[in-house]
């Protein structure tokens, strides 16, 4: 949920700012409204300073920069010369210098060379190799194909100069290396110097008054900490007011969630922080994210993986920096992939329904095969149905939510589409579960079709002209009919990529079987590198499309039926 936020607003004397500031930022709960992009030459320099720093480190983290590359580029550029030069092997490069002798360096092929040029010029071969040959010819003039620069060094130069290219790129590796030690040092710094530029942007950020005597400064802090607050500002040199944050306010954003759904608030990040007075859909993201997740992966064995792994970078066993701090939630997807892997019935590849060792109850329990008496697989009718359930839920909240902020009038056509859809659900589920008569059902329908009607075309648009209000509603319908269709049918791709990975771990499973033999004396090691090489792969690709479609059934089916924004500004207190 958004944690509620008061508005501050304070009236102090313009040589008090830096006081001021450095007073609010002790506290560190105060947010100030303040601009993100420098406002003066001294902060655009700290800015550039940071963004100097924060590149350094990443090369650090990387371990490459451009140095590195330009003497990688180096010990490329020895490598060729060395290849040159390779032919015309050791030479006293220095006495051909000194006797003058006109010296002309060729290389063609074989098939290409003559020998009889032997006996009409002074001729000497060097070397034949590989298809080619490479000759010199000594005179004035030189008529012969192939004729190429003379070698600017004799190999043992050239390799020289690629041993010590080679070595400068080792030894700067090993001091890359090195300065990894001094990470946690120049984060703090970047870290600190970050924090300066807050303070520098919320003291420039006061609005001068009364020809620079007065500074006003506006800001938010939660409304849990309003007693709190209320006794420090009293303390400081400035008249200060509270009142209640309106969306008007754009105030920042601060949610407040539980355990397990502020392990999801960075997705909610990823796409944008609702703006005050919105929902926070990460309440509803976190299980649904969780289910489609562990549905696209579809395999225990993975699951089981994936619980290990979480565990391990918790642990610290693991550190790789693009998992830092999200062990807990790779565990939690584990275990949801766990869990939906036995009810589909699949282990690395392997259908545990046919399988003699796993037991009847378990079995029993299991999603698999196809809809009694169709065929349309029971996977496949549970994904659509999610698809289903996710899309009305979003369309519940928008409702709900809209007539909270905009009114009813501006959300008649909303409730409209709601109550039709809803209805017309219900009403299938009644003629198909219950002894209604089919009488009272035509009327229950015909009701609910005829109260949708009127709020999709007649009053969609309260004191519109009713004509244009059923044009509109005509329209509506089309966008909102085709649209609805192809979002409940985008949430197959829960089926398609479970699927999938089953039959690709599956198929490294057969290939691994048919590698090993009915009597195998060695072949269980090329059996267990194909089973590792094979699953390994299968995992990431199958983690990969479990992260990014159901972030993509997040953001665009669900936040477009549920009507988020998600153009709210992150909660930023300056602190030091």
């Amino acid at each position: 949920m958004i944690e509620q936020m008061s508005k501050y607003s304070f009236i102090l004397l313009g040589k008090d700012r830096e006081d001021f500031i450095a007073s609010l930022s002790a506290l560190g709960v105060v947010d100030i409204t303040r601009s993100s992009k420098p406002c003066d030459e001294r902060s655009a320099a700290l800015l550039a300073e940071i963004s100097d720093e924060k590149k350094r480190a990443e090369q650090i983290r990387a371990g490459r920069d451009e140095k590195l590359t330009a003497l990688r580029a180096q010990e490329k550029e020895a490598q060729a010369v060395v290849k040159a030069v390779a032919p015309w092997g050791d030479y006293d490069r220095e006495k051909l210098l000194f006797l003058g002798l006109p010296l002309h360096y060729h290389c063609l092929r074989e098939k290409q060379f003559k020998a009889e040029w032997a006996s009409e010029v002074p001729l000497q071969m060097v070397r034949r190799e590989g298809g080619f040959c490479w000759f010199v010819v000594i005179g004035e003039t030189d008529t012969l194909p192939g004729q190429i620069p003379a070698p600017a060094m004799t190999l043992t130069q050239a390799q020289a100069a690629l041993d010590a290219a080679q070595a400068a790129v080792r030894d700067y590796q090993a001091e890359l290396e090195a300065k990894k030690t001094e990470l946690p040092a120049r984060e703090e710094q970047i870290a600190a110097k970050e924090r300066e530029l807050a303070l520098m942007l919320a003291s420039i950020a006061g609005k001068e008054e009364a020809e620079g005597q007065l500074a006003v400064y506006v800001g938010f802090a939660p409304s849990a900490e309003d007693a709190t607050l209320a006794q420090a500002f009293d303390a400081l040199p400035c008249v200060w007011l509270r009142e209640k944050a309106e969306e008007s306010d754009n105030p920042p954003i601060k949610l407040r969630n539980n355990r397990f759904a502020k392990l999801f608030e960075p997705l909610t990040g990823m796409y944008g922080m609702p703006v005050y007075g919105e929902f926070d859909p990460t309440p509803v993201l976190a299980p649904f994210f969780l289910l489609f997740f562990a549905m696209c992966m579809g395999d225990a064995g993975y699951g089981l993986v994936l619980i290990l792994f979480g565990i391990a970078v918790n642990k610290g066993w693991v550190k790789i920096d693009m998992f830092k701090n999200i062990g807990t939630l790779i565990s939690v997807l584990g275990c949801a992939t766990l869990l939906v892997g036995l009810l589909f019935g699949t282990a690395f590849g392997v259908n545990l329904h046919e399988l003699d060792a796993t037991p009847q109850w378990l079995k029993d329990l299991m999603i698999t095969g196809n809809v009694p008496g169709t065929s349309y697989s029971k996977q496949m009718v549970l994904a659509l149905g999610i698809g289903v359930v996710h899309i009305c839920l979003a369309m519940v909240i928008k409702a709900v939510l809209y007539t909270k902020r905009f009114g009813f009038a501006k959300t008649i056509n909303t409730w409209g589409w709601l109550i039709l859809i809803l209805g017309a659900l219900g009403t299938a589920a009644l003629s198909m579960f219950s002894s209604l008569d089919p009488e009272v059902l035509k009327w229950i329908f015909i009701g609910i079709g005829g109260v949708s009607a009127l709020a999709i075309f007649i009053f969609n648009t309260p004191g519109r002209n009713p004509l244009t209000n059923i044009g509109a509603g005509l329209w509506d319908t089309y966008q909102t009919t085709t649209g609805l269709l192809g979002d409940v049918l985008s949430y197959i791709r829960l089926y398609a990529l479970g699927l999938a990975g089953g039959m690709l771990g599956g198929a490294f499973n057969d290939l691994g079987l048919m590698v090993l033999g009915d009597s195998p004396p060695w072949q269980w090691l090329p059996f267990v590198l194909i089973l590792l090489f094979g699953h390994v792969l299968n995992l990431l690709m199958s983690c990969l499309g479990a992260f990014v479609h159901p972030l993509r059934l997040t953001f665009v089916e669900y936040f477009k039926n549920a009507g988020y924004e998600g153009k709210g500004v992150k909660y930023n207190p300056i602190k030091y």
